[in-house]
């Protein structure tokens, strides 16, 4: 069974740039593509990005184009979430999701595995 664990959060200055990382556990985890949501206070949870399990797709939100960039690496089982020119209204929980198909993770439907989430502020 595959686990997430998010780490990387914190406080950051308009801006500024942070990296998220998603580590994963679990055999069968090379299977898995991975998402980043993001839930603000008092906001419905939105999609962030998407990497295919075999890193050839990578889809992200439009608010987030040319900003993120997320990455995986297949030795560590970790997928990153490169963050620069951070602003306020980026300020939320991030949450790493996995399952075996994309599309779930690109229309946030009945994905498999979630993490516990990191909180990301943006605030000067």
């Amino acid at each position: 069974q595959v686990q997430l664990v998010e780490s990387g959060g914190g406080l950051v200055l308009p801006g500024g740039s942070l990296t998220l990382s998603c580590a994963a556990s679990g055999r069968t985890f090379s299977s898995y593509s991975v998402g980043w949501f993001r839930q603000a206070p008092g906001k419905d949870r939105e999609f962030v990005g998407a990497i295919s399990w075999d890193r050839i797709s990578t889809e992200y939100a439009d608010p987030v184009k040319g900003r993120f960039t997320m990455s995986r690496d297949s030795i560590t089982n970790t997928v990153y979430l490169q963050m620069n020119s951070l602003q306020p209204e980026d300020t939320a929980v991030y949450l790493c999701a996995a399952d075996q198909e994309l599309w779930r993770l690109l229309r946030d439907h009945d994905i498999e595995v979630w993490g516990q989430g990191t909180l990301v502020t943006v605030s000067s």
